[in-house]
């Protein structure tokens, strides 16, 4: 297996609940609508740092689509899928779009981001002299 890329994304980011590598922007994100097996999931124009499995038809609550899962290019856990072709005429808008589960993704600001706390107690004036 080669070595492993991961874009930096500029901007709020939704992030692996797994391993926290950035997959998509809040700026993609086209609907919060979505529902999956394992419940809420959300709908994006693009997604980054993932790997695509083999397409297979799937029937889904709005129809037949063709989708492929997509997984996590950092820890491979299953996030989510591709739809590579819908059926029906009303769902062609989710074509080339990305669907990742909520409980499978975290928002960047559900978790605190690293920062340096100075452990050194400040000196009084007293100290100084």
């Amino acid at each position: 297996m080669g070595r492993i890329f991961v874009v930096e994304l500029e901007g709020r980011s939704y992030r692996c609940k797994f391993c926290k590598t950035q997959l998509a922007l809040v700026d993609d994100l086209v609907s919060r609508g979505f529902h999956c097996r394992r419940g809420k999931a959300y709908l994006f124009n693009n997604a980054v740092n993932i790997s695509v499995g083999a397409s297979e038809e799937r029937m889904m609550l709005s129809g037949l689509h063709m989708v492929a899962d997509i997984f996590c290019c950092s820890c491979g856990q299953i996030v989510g899928w591709k739809y590579e072709v819908a059926q029906d005429k009303s769902q062609k808008y989710k074509e080339g779009k990305f669907v990742l589960e909520r409980d499978r993704i975290v928002d960047e600001v559900d978790f605190p981001t690293e920062f340096y706390i100075n452990s050194r107690s400040s000196l009084s004036d007293a100290e100084d002299a």
